[in-house]
């Protein structure tokens, strides 16, 4: 046996190689579990993303933005070895690196419509019981500590919440239940968008696949790549109004005005992409008051008050929090994270160096900028910081104009394309709603959160993929 042949046996990156894990299985409790343990969620994620490397090296080293990705983690080696604090850079890695290492692989996966709509059910099943959790936190004196087996489920239940009277559930802090429910809210959302738009009420069924028996969700009546659709059945409708519903009243009841704010984009976006008016025109009524209470000259100030309740409009002009340091302030942060950017602006300082820094400087403990953008700047260099943004807004601009174009997602026509093009349009949003939280808020420390936006940001990369073979495919 010669060399070559010898090397081929052993390295398994070639065409044809098929893993004998359960890759869809397994990345169906992955999700499921997500919100509930970060081990097993981000291990079974890690196994999945490896055997699809395994199988399909080939391609995934022939795209683009992962050799976008492979040279950001290179600057960011290099901003580790150059650290103020090493040992805080090179734990700061494990934030970043897996995740690109996850997105290439997942995104090489998750190119049909079938997929999306089966992680997205899961994604909103999941939210259902967190949301009970936490309406149990805010109501019912529910609290306490929850370990299985130490680190596989690690649960610290603050009664009233964290900080106290806002809605935290099995989150550490009420910003980052914020952020995963506005991300679940917009997913169930378009789920419950996508039922209600059709001619007939959808059921979500089980059945086992054909292909290596997989456990799939169903919903509606076409049969669309390995999709059952059966008919006659409200529980979907019911099911995804619940989760509307119990996603919508935590979100407000987190006091997140970053979320409240996505929230709102979600409505608007819906609404302009169904062009319906009456949306805009009554989120842009209930917008308009609540800032007219809150910012608005007296008089009508006092009249608007007597409508929107004060725990809206306290919260967004931050009268409940009047007493808080000059280093609190958002605004103290940002000015030292760009002061740092610029003193090294080619390396940065380290990842999670800016805590350390800041501390230091200002006598007050704060474990990140509060944005991503320059706490990337500051800790990783500018160059980096924008490869990073730059790479995600080309996918995010990619995606997008799949859309505009009407470029083909699937094989599928008619009604079902027209639903499938909302579920990716709800990704999308969803995704976007991520990015512009990590502009006020830094929230990627929780494993389930930086999972979450990976996984979302795969999806729209795959859909990109598909829909440019598809297009090509077309066009012979």
């Amino acid at each position: 046996m010669t060399f070559k042949h010898q090397l081929n046996a052993w390295v398994p990156f070639r065409p044809g190689f098929k893993p004998r894990l359960p890759l869809w299985t397994v990345t169906q409790l992955a999700v499921l579990l997500l919100p509930f343990s970060s081990l097993l969620s981000s291990l079974g994620i890690l196994l999945v993303a490896f055997g699809l490397w395994l199988q399909r090296f080939p391609s995934l080293v022939r795209r683009p933005v992962n050799w976008g990705f492979a040279v950001l983690s290179v600057l960011m080696l290099i901003s580790t070895a150059l650290a103020f604090n090493r040992m805080d850079a090179l734990l700061g890695l494990f934030n970043f690196l897996p995740f690109f290492f996850v997105f290439a692989g997942l995104s090489e996966w998750f190119q049909t419509p079938a997929k999306l709509r089966r992680i997205a059910w899961l994604l909103v099943i999941g939210s259902v019981p967190v949301v009970a959790i936490g309406l149990g936190q805010q109501f019912f004196g529910l609290s306490g500590q929850m370990q299985i087996l130490w680190i596989v489920a690690d649960w610290s239940i603050a009664l009233t919440g964290n900080p106290p009277g806002r809605m935290a559930s099995i989150f550490s802090y009420a910003n980052v239940l914020a952020s995963y429910l506005s991300v679940t809210l917009t997913l169930s959302l378009g789920l419950w968008l996508e039922t209600f738009l059709s001619d007939q009420q959808s059921v979500v069924s089980d059945q086992w696949s054909a292909d290596g028996g997989q456990w799939s969700v169903t919903i509606g009546q076409e049969d669309v790549e390995g999709e059952a659709f059966a008919q006659n059945s409200p529980r979907p409708q019911i099911f995804l109004m619940v989760a509307v519903l119990g996603n919508a009243i935590a979100l407000v009841l987190t006091n997140s005005r970053n979320a409240w704010a996505i929230a709102v984009f979600a409505c608007l976006a819906y609404a302009l992409y169904l062009g319906w008016r009456w949306l805009l025109v009554g989120v842009g009524v209930v917008v308009s008051s609540a800032l007219g209470a809150a910012f608005a000259p007296a008089p009508g100030r006092d009249w608007l008050r007597v409508v929107v309740p004060e725990f809206f409009w306290a919260r967004l002009t931050d009268q409940r929090y009047t007493d808080r340091p000059l280093a609190q302030l958002r605004s103290t942060q940002w000015r030292f994270a760009w002061s740092l950017a610029q003193q090294h602006p080619l390396n940065g300082w380290g990842l999670r160096n800016f805590t350390p820094l800041y501390q230091a400087e200002m006598q007050y403990f704060i474990g990140h900028p509060h944005n991503l953008l320059l706490m990337l700047a500051a800790e990783t260099g500018i160059p980096a910081a924008l490869l990073f943004f730059g790479l995600v807004g080309w996918i995010v601009a990619q995606g997008s104009w799949i859309l505009y174009t009407k470029m083909p997602l699937s094989d599928a026509e008619g009604r079902t394309e027209t639903r499938d093009r909302l579920l990716y349009f709800s990704y999308l949003v969803a995704f976007v709603g991520c990015t512009l939280f990590s502009f006020l808020d830094v929230t990627l420390f929780d494993v389930r959160i930086n999972l979450l936006g990976w996984l979302l940001l795969s999806a729209i990369a795959g859909i990109i993929y598909r829909g440019q073979a598809v297009g090509v495919a077309s066009r012979k």
